[in-house]
């Protein structure tokens, strides 16, 4: 079942299915975020606001509206 980034529990392993816009696709591509590469969430703030993921062997913090741009499918 996919889900919205920021809906994915701390230390979940995810795959990135598809993007809602092509602006942050663009943006991400360009930080190694592409579908079927795979994100662990490793930290959110004590708001909720950034997330820090990590994805191609570097951690990245993402703003909240951009996580919610980003769909995924857990992975076991």
């Amino acid at each position: 079942m996919n889900k919205r980034l920021s809906e994915i529990a701390l230390g979940k392993k995810v795959m990135i299915k598809s993007f809602d816009s092509d602006d942050i696709f663009l943006k991400l591509m360009e930080m190694g975020c592409v579908p079927g590469e795979l994100i662990v969430v490793e930290q959110k703030a004590p708001l909720g606001d950034p997330i820090a993921i990590q994805v191609a062997g570097y951690n990245l913090s993402l703003r909240i509206n951009e996580a919610e741009k980003i769909w995924v499918e857990e992975v076991s």
